[in-house]
């Protein structure tokens, strides 16, 4: 093909989209509003003290490591798996350690919360199955257009659906399988993946908790950012230019097709631009004119979050990669998030640690600690002071469970609200995957990866069709790849 294209953004949809649309043979340029390239899989560095900004989790490699394997250079992807998945620490006192592999969590759940063991098996199997049979009509394949949805694998899809959970909640799926109420929490928090509430999710999306939980959680070598740093060279390898500092001004839409954006006042021409920016942001900021799908547009907005980058002077031997204190309340939590649209004094807390796996993260004896609460997004809240008392709980918290002064470790420190992540991002209100899950048909409500009505717009990213999360937003570049080859099969050479 040899169409000018045009991608918004710099995240890993957008990156993911950028290499294959440039291997069709495209003319790729990409340009980022940031100083840095990755959208929300960056880096910083304060004092010493290296942090993954964003996502911390990485499941499914074998995603990243196809996309990469496309460019010119052929340059390796490194990562390790994790020998544990999370330590999980509880209000009375008590903690567990859940390791990797089916089988040995199956058996640590069983022992430590005195589970029927055919329960758990079941449940693993049951989400396992579910993934399976979801992911080629859902994940992989645009709901959007018929002549992808339609095909041999539908009709299975169909017949499993009394299976799904699509008519109960997460919580709800969870208790069908589990009877201690820790064994329910930590199922139910897989909800919190894509932003949403598991008193409302759907237990469809239970099989978020199959990636972890029976395929295993993994390290890439440098951080979370060598992801996005191994797409971009990739990308560059195939010809695609990168703009940093450049933030689009609007997309240029004639006659129902799309003919460029503007960019400093000055229009470059494009016959496909793919949109990885935040889809409310797309429509309300970049074409206001071009009409609005409203019923997805106002669909409830998954959660934001508030991140406390603490440099700390000292090692803490009974924590992780990945850490969890739970609140007493989880319910209280999410009505705090998604109804009064404030923090409550006991959320839960997420504690990563990359030194932990990569040592040149931190100083020596000490620890980069990304420590991050689910938050509402912004509507207007004094995040100055909401942000300064949630520090105090936090550390009183953490002190207690820890049984240290956890501020006294801490000397250098960064912090990220809703408020700086919308600004950051231009995500609605903070939120970080767009419209939330809360709702049985909230999966129909997820903005397709093209735009009805004008020709050669496409939507890339975790505001979009499939969802929220790595895994994701490269499998809807790669619907997006179909969807350019259908759409202009007179320039296929």
């Amino acid at each position: 093909m040899k169409e000018e294209v045009i991608v918004i953004g710099s995240g890993v949809g957008g990156l993911a989209s950028a290499i294959r649309l440039a291997k069709l043979g495209c003319k790729v340029t990409v340009y980022e509003k940031n100083e840095f390239i990755g959208g929300k899989v960056h880096t910083r560095d304060f004092n010493g003290y290296r942090y993954d900004m964003g996502p911390s989790i990485f499941t499914e490699p074998h995603l990243i490591e196809e996309l990469i394997a496309l460019g010119a250079d052929q340059k390796p992807f490194e990562y390790h798996a994790l020998p544990e998945s999370f330590r999980y620490f509880f209000p009375d006192g008590t903690s567990f350690t859940l390791p990797t592999g089916t089988e040995e969590t199956v058996k640590a759940i069983v022992e430590e919360f005195e589970e029927n063991p055919e329960r758990v098996r079941a449940f693993f199997k049951r989400i396992k199955k579910n993934y399976e049979v979801l992911k080629p009509v859902f994940i992989e394949t645009t709901l959007h257009r018929f002549s992808h949805l339609f095909n041999k694998k539908l009709i299975p899809a169909i017949l499993h659906i009394p299976r799904y959970g699509l008519f109960t909640t997460m919580n709800g799926f969870s208790k069908r399988f589990f009877k201690h109420p820790k064994s329910v929490q930590l199922m139910n928090r897989y909800a919190t993946y894509n932003g949403s509430d598991p008193y409302k999710t759907p237990g469809l999306l239970s099989i978020i908790a199959h990636l972890e939980l029976n395929e295993g959680i993994y390290f890439p070598k440098g951080g979370m950012v060598s992801i996005t740093q191994g797409l971009a060279d990739a990308a560059r390898s195939l010809g695609v230019v990168f703009h940093a500092n450049s933030p689009v001004e609007s997309i240029e839409v004639t006659q129902g097709r799309v003919v460029g954006v503007r960019v400093q006042n000055t229009v470059v021409p494009a016959s496909i631009v793919v949109s990885n920016a935040d889809v409310h942001y797309t429509y309300e900021r970049l074409m206001p004119l071009v009409k609005r799908p409203k019923k997805i547009l106002n669909q409830e907005l998954s959660s934001s979050a508030v991140v406390f980058y603490w440099g700390m002077k000292g090692h803490f031997g009974n924590l992780g990669v990945h850490n969890l204190f739970f609140t007493e309340d989880y319910q209280a939590e999410f009505k705090a998030v998604f109804e009064t649209k404030t923090l409550m004094e006991d959320p839960s807390i997420y504690v990563h640690i990359s030194s932990k796996a990569e040592p040149s993260d931190a100083p020596a004896g000490c620890e980069n600690w990304f420590v991050m609460v689910n938050a509402p997004i912004n509507i207007g809240q004094d995040w100055t002071a909401l942000v300064a008392q949630l520090r105090k709980h936090i550390l009183h918290k953490l002190s207690a469970s820890l049984g240290q002064d956890i501020e006294s470790f801490i000397e250098t420190e960064y912090v990220n609200d809703p408020l700086r992540l919308q600004h950051t991002y231009n995500g609605k209100g903070g939120s970080i995957y767009g419209n939330s899950s809360n709702s049985a048909l909230a999966a129909f409500y997820r903005h397709p990866n093209h735009a009805p009505g004008v020709k050669g717009l496409y939507f890339a990213g975790v505001t979009v069709h499939p969802g929220g999360g790595i895994p994701l937003a490269v499998s809807g570049a790669k619907i997006i790849e179909r969807m350019v080859k259908e759409d202009f099969p007179q320039e296929a050479l």
